[in-house]
């Protein structure tokens, strides 16, 4: 897209975010006044035909005649003049040239928000490109479109076409640029231990500006790994990274939130938290995954509390983390109930008592399972045999 230059964020990006906070009913009307200017003057800038249609029948900004004939007479004034560079550069130049041309059609559909004549236009540009790295930053482009749109499909494909494109060769950058976007994608489609894995393996060599700042990535780095890893992976590869301490305390409320889980200051994890949920809520990529995310990370810190104890009182609990007793009873209980917690509720004594399974048990148990089915998948095959 437009921001490929520098440490730049993609202007569509930043459009698609403003476009997605303009639509969350708990951005105040106020801040929506702003935003929807931002949104207007990026779609004229750009001359974004296509997009600003698209905005006029979500009922997002109100129609305007004189704007939308202006970005239209634009668009096929450019297009006409890009049609004819490509066919300047077929007659009368080498290969590179034409694949130039044909790219710089496909990146001004990318820029006006035609969606699919966009990716119709990267095919034509890919049929024109043979070094293999060319070849990726191609898949970026579609990638970004699909970021753009929310269309993890096309996020899919073009991950697993950049997969094979790997196997032809490719530069390490390229490689370490295609996890940062799986990462986000695996978390905007709520895989957080393998997004937690691939920006854990970015960290050193981020480089994906178009899609966020580093701020935003180590936000998203230390957000999906404290959900997907244990005590002490959360201490050696995030808490002590290097790369995460420069960055953290500029996020408001991020590094408590980290720092006080790992060091069972549950008090304050959870004021820490609650300065979190906003940030969480009014982010693109977590907002349809905010309940969930909520969940997940109470069941942390709630299994990490009651692993010291076989049995502890519901009020020492509640002091703990700084609420009500009738609060914390009742968050256990749809915890419990729903099997995320290994522990029993003593309402008449007012005590926890924890009943963790037995891990050598539990592989035991596992294991006289499997050997049942098979014992029974092996005498259906034996009378199979026998006739």
């Amino acid at each position: 897209m437009d921001a490929q230059d520098g440490n730049q964020q993609s202007q569509q990006l930043i459009l698609g975010h403003n476009v997605f906070l303009l639509k969350h009913p708990d951005v105040a009307d106020i801040d929506k006044v702003r935003l929807k200017d931002e949104v207007l003057n990026a779609v004229r800038s750009n001359d974004m035909t296509p997009y600003y249609e698209t905005l006029v029948s979500d009922k997002v900004v109100e129609l305007d005649h004189s704007v939308l004939d202006s970005m239209r007479a634009k668009n096929e004034e450019e297009i006409k003049k890009l049609d004819e560079k490509i066919a300047d550069a077929e007659e009368n130049l080498g290969e590179s040239e034409v694949r130039e041309a044909h790219l710089a059609k496909s990146l001004y559909y990318i820029r006006i928000g035609e969606k699919e004549k966009a990716l119709e236009q990267l095919k034509v540009t890919e049929t024109k490109t043979v070094a293999v790295g060319q070849k990726m930053d191609l898949v970026f482009y579609t990638l970004q479109i699909g970021f753009f749109y929310m269309d993890f499909d096309l996020i899919s494909k073009s991950i697993d076409k950049a997969k094979n494109l790997f196997e032809e060769g490719g530069d390490w950058e390229r490689k370490n640029r295609l996890k940062v976007y799986e990462g986000l994608y695996c978390m905007a489609t709520r895989n957080f231990k393998k997004a937690t894995d691939l920006f854990l393996h970015s960290i050193s060599t981020f480089t994906t500006y178009e899609l966020f700042p580093y701020e935003t990535f180590i936000f998203y780095t230390v957000l999906t790994s404290i959900i997907s890893l244990d005590r002490v992976s959360l201490k050696q590869k995030v808490i002590d990274a290097p790369e995460i301490l420069t960055v953290i305390g500029k996020i408001p409320h991020l590094s408590e939130f980290l720092n006080s889980l790992y060091e069972c200051r549950y008090k304050s994890f959870f004021l820490a938290f609650a300065g979190l949920t906003e940030q969480i809520k009014l982010d693109r990529y977590l907002h349809p995954h905010f309940r969930f995310y909520m969940r997940e990370v109470r069941t942390v810190v709630y299994s990490q509390f009651l692993e010291s104890y076989k049995s502890v009182t519901i009020e020492a609990m509640a002091k703990a983390f700084g609420v009500s007793v009738e609060f914390i009873d009742l968050e256990l209980s749809r915890f419990i109930a729903a099997g995320k917690l290994h522990c029993k509720i003593d309402k008449v004594a007012g005590v926890l008592e924890t009943n963790r399974p037995d891990a050598k048990n539990a592989l035991y148990q596992a294991t006289i399972k499997q050997g049942d089915f098979l014992l029974n998948r092996i005498q259906k095959l034996s009378r199979v045999i026998d006739l």
